[in-house]
């Protein structure tokens, strides 16, 4: 089953792309809630780059990495990866008037409802509009 999210983002392009590929933004967006946090983001992007994003609570009770490899790249466009489990995620990057709409479609696993899913995916999807937005255009 596939799941899409989105939101739209009010900045210009190259910055909506930037903050999705640079691993020093990456770490200021990359968690689904407050109490979690991304210390560390790796990304080779190209296709066959593998990326490697580190969340842990912010206790340091639990943490694991967000891993996968990436299989094609559209810069400014679209990226396409893979995770560790097979599972095939695509993110759109698609101009508007007022900005830039991300649209992201994942496969979903096994372990969580769908609905759980999309609600974790979409929080980390917000926090990367505010984190965007908050940089000023």
């Amino acid at each position: 089953m596939k799941i899409v999210i989105e939101t739209e983002v009010q900045a210009p392009l190259a910055t909506v792309w930037d903050a999705w590929v640079t691993p020093k933004d990456i770490t200021k967006w990359n968690f689904a809630l407050d109490e979690w946090c991304c210390p560390r983001a790796e990304v080779n992007l190209e296709a066959g780059g593998n990326f490697n994003y580190r969340m842990e609570a912010k206790d340091g009770s639990v943490g694991f990495d967000f891993e996968g490899i990436f299989t094609k790249i559209e810069s400014n466009e679209s990226i396409y990866f893979e995770l560790g489990d097979n599972r095939v995620v695509t993110v759109e990057f698609i101009e508007t008037v007022n900005g830039v709409k991300v649209l992201e479609t994942f496969d979903a696993e096994d372990e969580n409802s769908a609905e759980q899913q999309k609600q974790g995916w979409q929080s980390i999807l917000n926090n990367f509009k505010k984190h965007v937005e908050s940089k000023g255009n």
